[in-house]
């Protein structure tokens, strides 16, 4: 059953984002990952939201991949990366299959 992330990013210095989409993708890809949402922020449509800057999902094979890449340790200093410059929230949920 594939398993999805879902990140929702506010931006605070967009200064990282291209070497961490160099060493990201790749990584994903290393677990069974693409991207499949991401990009322009999300349109409000009902309800009181606080949008972020970007939300991303990410579809995985399994739950088994999604974990394996998040906790891969190529991955942590990407992580670190990420978090200097933007508010991150992350996330993982079962599809359904």
């Amino acid at each position: 059953m594939p398993a999805y992330m879902i990140a929702q990013l506010t931006l605070t210095d967009t200064s990282y984002m291209e070497e961490y989409r160099a060493g990201v993708i790749p990584l994903m890809e290393k677990h069974g990952g693409r991207q499949i949402v991401g990009g322009k922020p999300a349109e409000k449509l009902e309800g009181d939201w606080d949008l972020p800057d970007r939300t991303i999902v990410v579809e995985f094979p399994t739950m088994e991949a999604a974990r394996a890449w998040y906790y891969d340790p190529d991955y942590e200093p990407l992580i670190k990366l990420r978090q200097s410059g933007a508010i991150s929230k992350l996330m993982l949920v079962d599809g359904m299959g």
